[in-house]
């Protein structure tokens, strides 16, 4: 633990006091496959959707039949899942959007994770044990299925046609230029769920990007105008409906449930979505405040200033992914000019 922290505020440090280091170019539209579940016409809509707006050619998509739109899936029917999945994807595709709202999770594992890394039956033994590591986490790796036999994944949620249209909107159009913007760290009084604190950047600007970087002791953030980055540990986040996020803009918040985009005990991280930002992150069950199992803050903010889409971002950045779902668009890259 000292010295991840000490290895994550070096980071920060080189954030706050000077560009953000170069990465070799990776993911892009001719890489990603969009899997369409045929029996939700939601699906079928804004997938089509998503590869007209970014490009994405007609042969990578990928087409399921999952009937009744289950929130959960088991360990065997995911294998079928997968195995229908893989068996049209070209060698060289490097990762993979899911068009749908649900299934979101195969038993405690998140969707994405299974898909990506594999189903981790140890991690469902006690969901509040330490998570198995992600060789991707802070990684430099560009072509991930290519380099690491890993496909990067996120998933699309179509329960409204035209709010998953606004998500692509904004992932297509980011990174046509460099906006003024803020990242805001918030710590709340929700003690738990600030474990990740400690892995928040120090308040700066980064000049050549044109973010100021705000760390700020509050519940909520309010009348911000400027959000490129929002990260938080609440349950429920409020005053959403205050806010103007960026195209591009990535937002989550550090709890239970985040994850569970159909559950109503805690904040689903699909609001995020619905206020405007272009992808989140969320667990799909009770993962304790393990920060590792959360977007590292320093790291997601390095990655994303350096180029990487949204997709390389985030989960680079989570050291324990198994009960984390990755939602939005992939492809967002709001810094991308900055990528060499």
């Amino acid at each position: 633990m000292h010295t991840s922290l000490c290895f994550s505020l070096a980071l920060a440090a080189g954030i706050a006091h000077a560009d953000a280091p170069s990465v070799t170019p990776g993911l892009n539209a001719s890489q990603l496959a969009i899997v369409i579940n045929d029996a939700e016409p939601n699906s079928v809509e804004a997938g089509e959707y998503y590869r007209q707006a970014h490009g994405v050619p007609a042969a990578n998509i990928v087409h399921v039949t999952i009937p009744n739109r289950p929130k959960k899936l088991s360990v065997d029917q995911f294998a079928q899942l997968k195995s229908r999945i893989d068996a049209q994807l070209k060698p060289e595709i490097q990762a993979v959007l899911m068009v749908w709202s649900a299934p979101y999770a195969v038993e405690c594992n998140s969707i994405t994770a299974a898909y990506t890394l594999g189903y981790d039956a140890a991690q469902c033994a006690k969901t509040c044990n330490a998570g198995k590591q992600s060789p991707y986490f802070n990684s430099t790796v560009n072509q991930p299925f290519t380099q690491m036999g890993m496909r990067l994944s996120m998933l699309l949620p179509v329960d409204f046609v035209a709010e998953a249209k606004a998500v692509v909107d904004r992932g297509t159009v980011s990174g046509f230029s460099v906006p003024p913007a803020s990242a805001y760290f918030l710590t709340t009084s929700e003690g738990a769920r600030n474990s990740r604190a400690p892995f928040f950047p120090p308040a700066g600007v980064v000049r050549q990007r044109k973010l100021t970087i705000k760390n700020i002791k509050a519940d909520s953030l309010e009348g911000a105008q400027d959000i490129m980055i929002y990260q938080t540990g609440m349950a429920k986040v409020g005053k959403l409906d205050t806010l103007r996020f960026l195209p591009g803009a990535l937002a989550d918040h550090l709890t239970s449930f985040g994850g569970d985009l159909q559950g109503t005990a805690q904040m689903s991280s699909q609001r995020w979505l619905e206020a405007g930002a272009t992808a989140s992150y969320g667990t799909v069950s009770e993962p304790c405040n393990f920060w590792q199992k959360f977007p590292n803050s320093t790291v997601l903010l390095r990655r994303y200033l350096g180029g990487m889409t949204a997709l390389e971002a985030y989960w680079g950045s989570v050291a324990w992914p198994a009960q984390g779902l990755f939602i939005g668009d992939p492809l967002a890259a709001p810094y991308l000019a900055f990528r060499r």
